[in-house]
């Protein structure tokens, strides 16, 4: 499939639109965002077809754990973990320090529980919550995933009951021109794989096309600080939906804000969890020296492992922590592929970091002199530990990477994508990458699962709203 280079077309005697069918409802993206806001419009009866560049569908869900934050869901009362859309939004709040868009976060907050108890409850998904460990930011477990704890399994569950309900997903079939005509959304063109064109009008246009990490021009523009990053998303984050935007005269908001991870394991090119800081691991670098709060967040962690010497720095922990981690299948990959190593005392250790033994036995002893005479406060960080790191020992090299984006087209609490004065689009939606997110403006106020919550909820309310708009 070509790169895509999207634009906007105004309809007009000279240049008019002229379609080859009609589609109710247009999604661009088959990622989690529009294949879920899919499976939502079929539940109330009105037709949809998902355009997807690729040859299968994966987007940035594939490339994640696949864990969905959500409160109040049917699973939490059968476990009895008191939670409330109140303590949620709290904490989305909390992690951006007060800087995300109030009205989102409140909207993302209500409308997550219903969209993932309406996944279980009309197409069987099964989920389960992670209650081994609190995710950064979160008060409460409400970390949702299915059995398989993958991104791949989540994308693959919404794929395989798209196909069983018959809607239609149509795959290398790049969008790359949105029509217009008074202000109105009236159809889409679309460049097929063999270089033939379509164009299809529609009643509404949701657009879940994912956000601009994989542009490096956007990246340079908007996010500096991470232009020389591994980028480990996924290539539809083209910023597509900002390049339209632009055009359309939308309102673009929150586009210094990005998810990045700060344990990307190398050479290997796989994804560290990060169970393994939030259980007693901690992050060295090429000194052997710690240098942050591992547990404030993986995403500002990708910021601070990226200033280190070489930009590399190595994950460390124990054997406790490593037998939880084993629960995770990304990490059992990790163990297979070569990138978990483990050592009988600091000496191997150091050597494997190629720093001195007694700077690594030095930063591990300070540990054991702050759970003795401090409560486990490290005074220069704000972490607290709860236990020492003991022989033996487990390590893995990585470096900051990013993920995607978190700022894009704004919307208001219908998912409706709004034009610069603040008037909302008729029938232009954007949920997932595609929009404005609740992470503020800066990769520090991304809270774990901030992602695939943009993605569930987004979809969920572009769907409730275009229902309302058809009654």
């Amino acid at each position: 499939m070509s790169v895509n280079n999207p634009r906007v077309v105004i309809n007009s005697p000279s240049n008019p639109f002229t379609p080859s069918g009609h589609i109710e409802v247009a999604i661009v993206g088959a990622g989690a965002s529009g294949l879920s806001c899919a499976l939502h419009l079929h539940d109330r009866a009105i037709e949809c077809a998902v355009f997807e560049r690729d040859d299968t569908p994966s987007g940035s869900t594939s490339l994640s754990s696949g864990f969905i934050p959500a409160p109040c869901t049917r699973l939490q009362t059968r476990l009895n973990i008191n939670d409330s859309v109140e303590l949620f939004v709290l904490d989305i709040r909390n992690k951006s320090k007060g800087k995300g868009n109030q009205i989102l976060e409140r909207a993302y907050a209500s409308a997550i529980g219903p969209a993932l108890d309406a996944l279980e409850m009309s197409h069987g998904f099964d989920w389960e919550i992670l209650d081994q460990f609190l995710y950064p930011g979160h008060s409460v477990h409400r970390m949702h995933a299915l059995p398989a704890r993958t991104g791949q399994a989540l994308m693959a569950r919404l794929m395989s009951r798209a196909e069983s309900l018959g809607i239609p997903v149509l795959t290398k079939s790049l969008v790359n021109e949105i029509w217009i005509q008074d202000d109105k959304i009236i159809g889409i063109g679309i460049q097929r794989a063999n270089a033939g064109r379509e164009h299809y009008s529609c009643d509404s246009l949701v657009l879940c096309c994912n956000g601009y990490a994989g542009n490096s021009d956007l990246v340079r523009q908007y996010i500096p600080e991470m232009k020389d990053a591994i980028f480990s998303g996924h290539t539809g984050n083209d910023g597509s939906a900002i390049l339209w935007g632009e055009e359309l005269g939308a309102e673009l908001a929150d586009l210094g804000a990005y998810q990045g991870h700060g344990s990307w394991a190398i050479p290997h090119g796989i994804l560290m969890t990060w169970a393994l800081m939030m259980h007693g691991g901690l992050q060295v670098n090429s000194l052997g020296k710690r240098f942050h709060n591992e547990t404030t967040g993986y995403s500002e962690a990708a910021v601070e492992v990226l200033k280190q010497p070489g930009g590399v720095a190595w994950c460390v922990f124990d054997e406790k922590t490593y037998q939880l981690a084993c629960m995770f299948p990304d990490f059992q990959t990790a163990i297979q592929i070569g990138a978990i190593k483990r050592f009988t005392d600091t000496a191997s250790l150091s050597d494997f970091i190629d720093c001195s033994q007694e700077s690594i036995e030095e930063t591990l002893g300070q540990i054991q002199t702050d759970l003795s005479f401090n409560s486990g406060l490290d005074t220069h960080t704000g972490r607290v530990f709860t236990k020492p790191i003991l022989a033996p020992y487990y390590a893995v090299k990585v470096t900051g990477a990013l993920f995607h984006t978190q700022g894009g087209l704004s919307i208001d609490d219908k998912a409706r994508v709004l034009r610069k004065n603040g008037v909302a689009f008729a029938n232009l939606f954007a949920a997932g990458g595609a929009a404005r997110g609740v992470s503020g403006n800066a990769v520090w106020g991304y809270l774990s699962g901030n992602g695939l919550l943009s993605a569930f909820a987004g979809a969920y309310i572009a769907a409730c709203s275009i229902n309302e708009v058809r009654r």
